[in-house]
């Protein structure tokens, strides 16, 4: 198990090493930047220099007036030393910022990833064990419209019904207008109150794969050998079903939980800016329109090695969910 690790850790830090590059030249070869659009505004005061001169300036400040490759070493160098310079649009350190906003994303995955987990896998479990009856069907046919919606469209239905028509909710924005008039319980349950939406849209839109996934797996799960072979022996159903081929079904599942981890931590992009929720994916999306180098280098470069790190645990899940698996 050592090995196979060690072997798995050095061929992540290789393909970091290329994706992190890749990443590199699409942010340096963007049509626009931060460093162009604040060189417009310099050269339009009074008595400014040309935006030439000013591009010129700016980009050898930020380091731009290097080549791709002479840029991405340059980069790379102060990464491996936890340094990755300071934010061009909100001018603190990306570091600092990062702390500042990923928090309230883990909370909003974890919570939603949590709720997925407990309603796909018993949804996808009762449609295996009833299928083809109603109860199937019904759970298959909601299962397949929120695959089927995009987050941006439900979002905003769910927008349209509970804050437009109802007004149980705000449109946007992590809390009220009367939050600093709040007691310390008060200001939680305000952010709480907040946050419903969208836990709710990133549950409802994900629920509906890890359901399809339970099911397809537990059906075949059912239909081996050894499942027949147990009912011959007289075992309960509810012992056959959720001894030996739930805990058989979980071997496929790990593969889908570990590569959950990123949207733990990296949060829900589409959401959170539908929402304008202050997390980690508004925060980079804001930055990313803006051009900010140095904050979505150190997103992207975030994001892939949460994929990378998921990628490992899931394999590693696999020994310790079916101990017949052997690692060489």
């Amino acid at each position: 198990m050592k090995k196979f690790v060690a072997k798995r850790v050095a061929l992540s830090v290789v393909i970091l090493f290329c994706v992190t590059f890749i990443i590199y030249t699409l942010m340096r070869c963007l049509p626009g930047s931060f460093v162009e659009n604040m060189a417009m505004q310099l050269s339009q005061a009074p008595d400014a220099k040309p935006f030439e001169e000013w591009l010129a300036q700016l980009n050898e400040t930020y380091g731009m007036d290097k080549g791709i490759i002479p840029g991405y070493f340059v980069w790379l160098s102060d990464a491996i030393r936890g340094d990755f310079g300071e934010s061009w649009k909100y001018t603190v350190p990306v570091i600092q910022k990062f702390n500042d906003v990923i928090w309230l994303s883990f909370v909003m995955g974890g919570i939603s990833f949590v709720l997925q987990l407990l309603i796909a896998i018993p949804l996808g479990v009762i449609a295996s064990t009833k299928q083809y009856s109603r109860l199937d069907y019904g759970i298959t046919a909601g299962a397949l419209i929120g695959i089927s919606l995009p987050t941006f469209f439900f979002a905003t239905l769910l927008k349209l019904l509970f804050s437009v028509k109802l007004g149980w909710f705000d449109l946007y924005g992590l809390v009220g207008r009367d939050y600093a008039q709040l007691d310390a319980m008060g200001q939680f349950l305000d952010k709480a109150h907040h946050l419903v939406l969208p836990i709710a849209t990133l549950v409802i839109v994900s629920v509906g794969s890890l359901m399809r996934y339970t099911r397809t797996n537990m059906l075949e799960v059912l239909n081996s050998d050894y499942i027949r072979t147990a009912r011959a022996k007289g075992l309960s159903e509810k012992k056959v079903i959720y001894h030996h081929a739930f805990r058989n079904t979980l071997i496929p599942l790990v593969t889908i939980i570990g590569g959950s981890l990123p949207s733990l931590f990296a949060g829900a992009l589409i959401t959170e800016t539908l929402y304008s929720i202050p997390g980690i994916g508004y925060t980079s999306y804001q930055a990313m329109i803006a051009g900010d180098i140095p904050f979505s280098m150190f997103y992207l470069t975030f994001m892939a090695v949460l994929t990378l790190a998921g990628n490992l645990i899931s394999d590693i899940l696999y020994a310790v969910v079916d101990p017949r698996v052997r690692i060489a």
